[in-house]
């Protein structure tokens, strides 16, 4: 009769096991980001001010639609729509701008699971014999940039040489290519994927602002016309108008500015964080290669694609789970462990007995230990469940191995250690008060 062969492991249970040893790196991203959509959005971690930043500019529009583009429709007839619709349009690609620039990767460099290697160490050949060099990367590094040299610096967080015009965010703890700043406002890094948005978010606001702040001037010019009344009466009639008029001549002052700004950062092939940081002005700029082709890099090439793949599987990292150390909780590297980390070595057990106040309350020196913490002479049978003096190292035992028990960072005897130490300390005591050796007695 014919068996069919038994089934290997399948390959749904392989790719279980696989699925349970890896995790989605924007899970496991070590930054201070905020990711959405299953990692397709990744925010910095202020991006709560994007709701602020949103009402700050569709509250204004709306105001100006219901009370003031209303109005001016039924005055301009056919082209009225028009008004309504341009700050419409102009409001709907401001929020894309907006998105696009607080809701994509800024143009962060990948962090290096290890340090670099080393390229040379200085100093090597003057070592003695049996001394050993201390390898050390050095804090800077120079590169040559359009025939110019820089020092570009080592990133202890990211463990890597950042590339010139690179920054660490201290926000969003991460380092950034062609950092510019962090804003506060869209809340997220502005670099080299997302300056582009950045900078076209700032002037359509900054067109609306003037479109608010002209049409509102309109609305009143056409009451004083219609009403034949002065300026401060009709103002008097449209108190929206007022409203608006004050905000955006206040709003147009900050985004404005921003605009003229960065107008001039990008003509001169610069950002925020050189500016302030190096002033080219006071050296050669090896990036500005003119105001034409300034402009023509910053908008019209092609954003390189992110390095990083928020999306992708990565292997889980190995992690020490906490220990209890005297009843609280301790990290890898914190309290007593059985292997030394700073020295090497191992803990023996009259350290581990030592260390343990609970222990030396459960056993005095009349149950078995000398002054010195070592054992007396006991039973045989008391002495075998002990661990052997050649296995200091391993001071805590199996169960199933031994008697000898640790819970919540302190030690406990089983009910046949308890037993078998009430025996031997009543077969200790004679009825004088003297005490005589087990080990002798039973010699005898």
């Amino acid at each position: 009769m014919y068996v069919p062969p038994l089934p290997r492991a399948s390959d749904s249970a392989a790719g279980a096991a696989n699925e349970s040893a890896t995790i989605t790196a924007y899970k496991a991203w070590k930054g201070s980001n905020i990711f959405l959509c299953h990692g397709r959005l990744i925010f910095g971690p202020d991006a709560r001010s994007l709701f602020f930043t949103v009402f700050l500019i569709v509250a204004p529009i709306v105001i100006f639609c219901v009370f003031v583009a209303r109005k001016l429709m039924n005055d301009f007839h056919h082209r009225g729509i028009l008004i309504m619709v341009v700050v419409v349009v102009l409001t709907l690609c401001d929020m894309i701008f907006l998105l696009l620039t607080s809701g994509r990767d800024p143009g962060i460099i990948p962090r290096n699971a290890q340090p670099p290697e080393p390229e040379g160490y200085e100093g090597l050949n003057d070592l003695g014999p049996g001394q050993t060099p201390q390898l050390r990367l050095p804090c800077t590094k120079d590169v040559d940039v359009n025939g110019i040299t820089f020092k570009i610096k080592y990133c202890d967080t990211c463990m890597l040489y950042r590339p010139p015009r690179c920054s660490h965010c201290s926000i969003c703890n991460n380092c950034v290519d062609r950092f510019d700043h962090h804003c506060p406002w869209v809340g997220q890094c502005i670099g080299l994927r997302n300056y582009r948005f950045f900078f076209m978010f700032v002037f359509t606001s900054t067109l609306i602002c003037l479109y608010v702040h002209g049409f509102c001037w309109v609305y009143i010019k056409m009451i004083t016309n219609s009403e034949h009344t002065s300026i401060w009466t009709a103002m008097t009639k449209t108190p929206a108008s007022i409203a608006l008029i004050i905000y955006s001549f206040i709003s147009v002052w900050f985004v404005g500015g921003l605009t003229v700004f960065h107008s001039y950062l990008i003509g001169t092939n610069q950002s925020t964080y050189e500016n302030f940081r190096y002033r080219y002005d006071r050296r050669v700029n090896p990036y500005n290669r003119g105001v034409l082709h300034n402009f023509k890099e910053v908008f019209f090439t092609k954003i390189p694609s992110s390095k990083n793949n928020f999306r992708a599987k990565v292997p889980k990292e190995l992690m020490v789970p906490p220990r209890t150390v005297n009843g609280g909780f301790a990290g890898s590297n914190d309290g007593k462990t059985m292997v030394d980390i700073e020295t090497g070595r191992k803990t023996v057990w009259n350290e581990t007995i030592g260390e343990s106040s609970d222990y030396e309350g459960q056993l005095s020196n009349d149950d078995g230990l000398d002054n010195n913490g070592g054992l007396a002479n006991m039973s045989p049978d008391f002495i075998r469940i002990l661990p052997p003096k050649g296995d200091e190292g391993n001071s805590v035992l199996h169960p199933r191995h031994s008697s000898w028990e640790r819970r919540s960072g302190s030690w406990e005897m089983s009910p046949e250690v308890q037993a078998l130490a009430a025996r031997v300390g009543e077969s200790k005591r004679v009825p004088d008060g003297s005490s005589i050796n087990l080990v002798d007695t039973q010699q005898s």
